[in-house]
């Protein structure tokens, strides 16, 4: 069966039913006679079989490997000197990855809508299905829920974004990995400040001074974030602080310790729109925000350690441990009718406290095995998280939107203990093969604090055995093929467990809830040199027992397990500097394409009425062929960059465009498609010991109007979170070097 996929003038034909292993032949021969025909000769003069020039990443492999050589999907997105961005959000920086869905909210109460190959796409609020971590420290808890704005893009010395089967390498959630590292301090001394100001009386100030000098590299950066927010009611602030302090040890051992901490005093949350809503004013804040006046707080801190050191000829070790505390009050818009209903009801106010804490061991150990060259990493892994919870009515009296009678209190505990073994082995010149397993252990536990009726004790446990593995064929001169399969699983959240009914009729957590289980198969065919990169791959996913909501009202989601989902797509990553001139400057261009057709393959129930019990009032049905919500179907990302060193001038254009996305599991509402076009230009001026740079962007330049992200299956159909039109900032940055 030929399934076509067009986007705008292009049009890619391929075999979604199948031999997978034949259709990629068949996609990917055209396209590599297209890239390497005419520069074969210079692609076998670069050298060696498979080692060209190349990004490298250890996110796959927690050693350093060369990006093409890997059997996998992994993109490595430097922060260096990013002119014209603002840095604030993790969309930013991943916009021309392929594989991925990073949306603005406009929303800082509720963080960015963050979905690799479709995982985490259900998530209404923080990042779900998908590994955080940064500098090592994990920003997803072991429950698999997570958030990133603790961390400050403007101390990110990169990326690194992996997909595909190898993700169940780290465990729990692992539908995809993305991994921040910290900017090393450069040889003496660099203070810098920057300052931006744009649309919306957004503006954001940083301070950062780094060095390296006696054995000691460190980095310590403060910034201040504030905007009233395109929508009404969602003016946010952020203070951000991040410190790195990496020691040489004798022996060549090393010792980094990273620091974080984030402040967000006041973050109103707008709340999602209906269709009339939207229709007739996107810029509002959606039904009861202001009267019950929604917003968040966050106070979050953070510390770890990480100790390298080589103890033997062929083996080197690398231990970290962390820890932190994460403090969350949030005002909800539930109707204090609804909370009245019953004394289970937990009330409209959320207050959370999280203490987490983990560790993570492993050695590796490379040595020549059997004419080629084996490196064999073991580790152990264990993170713990103890979640104080309160709810509160969010009304006192007659005055709303205040923190009234206590009704929920209780003490929620998870840990994970995992260990892992993952090979890396290249028998020859011409094969790489990379295998690896991961045994895991999530545990959660619940139990009241004091006499509240919606407290009651409860304790789950779940086992996974997570196989991998992988296969390289360097078939020229950077010109690799590969192949690789997968098995990973998905827990049920805290936020998921929370809720039996919307009612409260149901007290306790949801622990028949199973974990979700998947099937994950990859092929594709990489291509690199100096100035030129492709990568193509395609996939497969099946999974069972994926989560799912089945109920959503008064502010409870109640999830269920439905049967099978599948997720099968193409990616598509091009990149090429080739129009370097050293008279004109270099331009480079980009271009990234995903088609991902992610649909239910059984039947299951909705509840549409209310109270909703599970498996009692499930009167509405998503039909087999029902589109996944959240996840467009074709996203096209294409920038042009060019770079005048001689003049210090920068410029790039980008455009972004994506297909549809449904907001609910039944398919009965969606946002339509879009296409916007941004321009970021800067200027650099360098004078003795002084580096001054001012710059500028514009996002949307054709001042569009669509819908950047939604909330899935909101219960009261207020599902639409509109971006806004035309927007511009100005940014200045000086730095002294020493």
């Amino acid at each position: 069966m030929l399934a076509p996929m067009s986007f705008g003038y292009i049009t890619i034909e391929i075999f979604m039913n199948g031999n997978l292993m034949k259709k990629l032949v068949h996609l990917s021969v055209a396209i590599v006679a297209i890239v390497i025909g005419g520069g074969a000769h210079a692609a076998e003069a670069a050298g060696d079989i498979g080692r060209g020039v190349d990004l490298i990443v250890v996110t796959a492999t927690r050693v350093a490997e060369s990006s093409l050589d890997l059997p996998l999907s992994v993109d490595r997105v430097e922060q260096h000197d990013p002119i014209g961005r603002l840095q604030v959000n993790l969309s930013e920086s991943l916009l021309g990855v392929p594989g991925i869905s990073a949306q603005s909210r406009q929303n800082y109460a509720q963080d960015i809508q963050l979905s690799l190959r479709g995982f985490g796409a259900r998530s209404s609020f923080g990042v779900r299905g998908v590994r955080i971590y940064a500098d090592g420290i994990p920003g997803t808890m072991p429950d698999g829920q997570g958030q990133f704005s603790h961390f400050d893009l403007g101390s990110a010395d990169h990326i690194e974004v992996l997909r595909g089967p190898f993700s169940a390498l780290y465990g729990n959630s692992s539908g995809g990995v993305i991994a921040l590292f910290t900017e090393d301090g450069k040889p003496g001394n660099t203070l810098q400040g920057s300052a931006a100001l744009g649309s919306f009386a957004t503006r954001r100030y940083a301070l950062k001074d780094s060095g390296d000098t006696g054995g000691v590299n460190y980095l310590i950066d403060a910034a201040h974030f504030a905007t009233q927010g395109y929508r009404d009611h969602s003016a946010a602030e952020r203070n951000n602080l991040n410190a790195k302090l990496r020691i040489a040890l004798n022996g060549g051992a090393k010792l980094t310790l990273v620091a974080n901490s984030l402040e967000t005093p006041f973050v109103q949350d707008p709340l999602g729109l209906n269709s009339s809503q939207l229709a007739s004013n996107p810029s509002q804040a959606g039904t009861n925000a202001l009267l019950y006046d929604t917003r968040k707080g966050v106070g979050q801190e953070q510390l770890g350690a990480t100790y390298e050191q080589s103890v033997a000829e062929h083996d080197a070790v690398a231990v970290s441990v962390y820890a932190g505390r994460r403090a969350t009050t949030q005002y909800q818009a539930i109707l204090r009718s609804a909370e009245l209903i019953s004394l289970k009801n937990p009330g409209g106010v959320i207050d959370l406290v999280r203490d987490y804490w983990g560790t993570d061991a492993h050695l590796s150990d490379t040595r020549g095995f059997a004419n080629g060259v084996l490196t064999t990493t073991a580790g152990i892994n264990y993170d713990a998280l103890q979640e104080a919870r309160k709810g509160f009515l969010n009304f006192n009296g007659n005055l709303l939107g205040v923190e009234g009678t206590l009704r929920r209190d209780e003490v929620n505990h998870v840990y994970d203990f995992d260990q892992y073994l993952q090979t890396l082995w290249e028998p020859s010149a011409k094969w790489l093969m990379l295998a690896g397993v991961r045994n895991s252990l999530v545990a959660i536990s619940t139990r009241p604090v004091s006499g509240v009726a919606n407290s009651v004790p409860n304790r789950v446990q779940y086992r996974a055995v997570n196989p991998v593995a992988g296969l390289t064929y360097r078939a020229a001169a950077n010109l690799n093929f590969y192949a690789s399969y997968g098995r990973g699983f998905e827990t049920p959240t805290l936020n998921d467990l929370a809720y039996r009914s919307t009612n409260a009729s149901l007290p306790g957590l949801n622990i028949g809830l199973k974990p979700a289980r998947s099937n994950n198969s990859e092929i594709g065919v990489k291509i690199g040199d100096e100035r030129q990169r492709l990568n193509l791959a395609l996939f497969n996913i099946d999974t069972h027992d994926e989560l799912a909501v089945l109920a959503n009202a008064g502010g409870r989601s109640v999830f269920q397990n439905i049967n099978q989902t599948r997720r099968q797509g193409v990616e598509l990553g091009l990149e090429d500097s080739s129009a370097a001139n050293s008279s004109y400057g270099v331009v480079k261009t980009r271009l990234t394409y995903t088609y991902l057709d992610a649909v239910n393959k059984s039947s299951y129930g909705t509840c549409v009425a209310l109270p909703c019990i599970p498996g009692v009032s499930n009167t509405g049905l998503v039909a087999p062929g029902n589109e996944l919500p959240a996840i467009p179907k074709n996203s096209l990302f294409a920038s042009v960059s060019w770079d005048y060193a001689p003049r210090g001038f920068s410029a790039t254009v980008e455009v972004q465009s994506r297909a549809r996305i449904y907001a609910d599991d039944r398919n009965t509402a969606a946002a339509g498609g879009f296409w916007v076009a941004n321009l970021r230009a800067g200027l650099e001026q360098r004078t003795g010991n002084w580096r001054m740079r001012e710059a500028f962007s514009v996002e949307n330049i054709a001042n569009r109007t669509y819908v950047g992200s939604v909330i899935v299956n909101e219960g009261n159909s207020r599902f639409f979170e509109p971006a806004p039109g035309r927007v511009a900032y100005i940014m200045f940055n000086a730095a002294h070097l020493n």
